[in-house]
């Protein structure tokens, strides 16, 4: 059988693991593959992003209510998880921008907030690891943050020179960025359409800078349309933050199964064969692994 293979994800806060990458781990959750998200902040300064919800009671308590529904939706994925212990940085808005809170997870350097990483890394011991792009997909300084430390942490995890007392190393072999396709959203766009039906993303398409798209960056689509019920309950368990009648699940899951069953990304460190573009995160990892 050999050994059991191994994936981490790397994310932000409570949420970004539903909606960036949930499909691909509960597929590879069922294949037998154990998987382990990493989330660097307890959300703390995050928004009541369901008007449903949007009550001070629950403002009041949103630490606690995030953390009880990052438990909800790991069960729902079936995946292992674990918090780094940083502090949400919130979302600055405004011209100019207003300094970030003294805590915030963005202002610790960064060699000292890959630490806990690094610790994960060499105890956990994943073969792939998946975080966001040099951007955050988002900018969102909290999404930033996460590749930077991500980005120090895989390096030095099987560097005996570094972070030596953060545990025996281990080197992962695949580093990959989600990857927000826009060729994507304009298929399920133009499938809606065909359809009669609304689509959410007319706006978005209209005002979307071209220098923006990073689909030609893709190496990796990852079939897990199977999957795609377990993302949305666990999209949904995250109560504060998604709206269970807005634009999340605005596209039925029939079109998006047919126009655009995988979830994308970019391989940017690999310590194995493995010939662009894939199917499958773990092409040249199984062959090393499991023989």
């Amino acid at each position: 059988m050999g050994e059991q293979l191994r994936l981490m994800a790397v994310h932000a806060h409570p949420d970004d693991e539903s909606s960036k990458g949930a499909a691909t781990m509960a597929r590879y959750v069922a294949e037998g593959v154990d998987v382990l998200v990493v989330t660097c902040t307890g959300g703390e300064r995050g928004s009541v992003l369901n008007p449903k919800l949007d009550r001070p009671e629950v403002w009041e308590q949103l630490p606690e209510l995030r953390r009880a529904e990052m438990d909800r939706a790991r069960e729902i994925l079936g995946i292992r998880q674990e918090w780094l212990g940083f502090v949400d940085s919130g979302y600055p808005e405004g011209d100019p921008l207003p300094p970030l809170p003294d805590d915030a997870f963005a202002l610790v350097p960064v060699e000292r907030a890959a630490a806990p990483l690094v610790r994960l890394m060499r105890s956990f011991k994943p073969h792939v690891v998946l975080t966001y792009d040099e951007e955050g997909g988002y900018p969102h300084p909290d999404h930033v943050m996460t590749h930077k430390v991500s980005m120090v942490a895989f390096d030095a995890a099987g560097d005996p020179e570094r972070y030596p007392e953060e545990g025996p190393v281990w080197q992962p072999l695949k580093l990959y960025y989600h990857m927000w396709n826009m060729k994507r959203i304009a298929t399920l766009h133009a499938a809606l359409l065909a359809e009669g039906l609304e689509s959410p993303y007319e706006e978005w398409l209209k005002n979307l800078d071209p220098k923006r798209d990073k689909s030609s960056r893709v190496t990796t689509r990852v079939e897990c349309a199977d999957h795609f019920e377990q993302r949305d309950d666990a999209l949904r368990a995250h109560a504060t933050q998604v709206d269970p009648d807005g634009q999340w699940f605005a596209v039925p899951r029939e079109l998006q199964v047919k126009h655009w069953p995988t979830e994308d990304y970019e391989l940017v460190r690999s310590f194995v064969d493995s010939a662009v573009p894939e199917d499958d995160l773990f092409t040249g990892v199984r062959e090393r692994v499991t023989c």
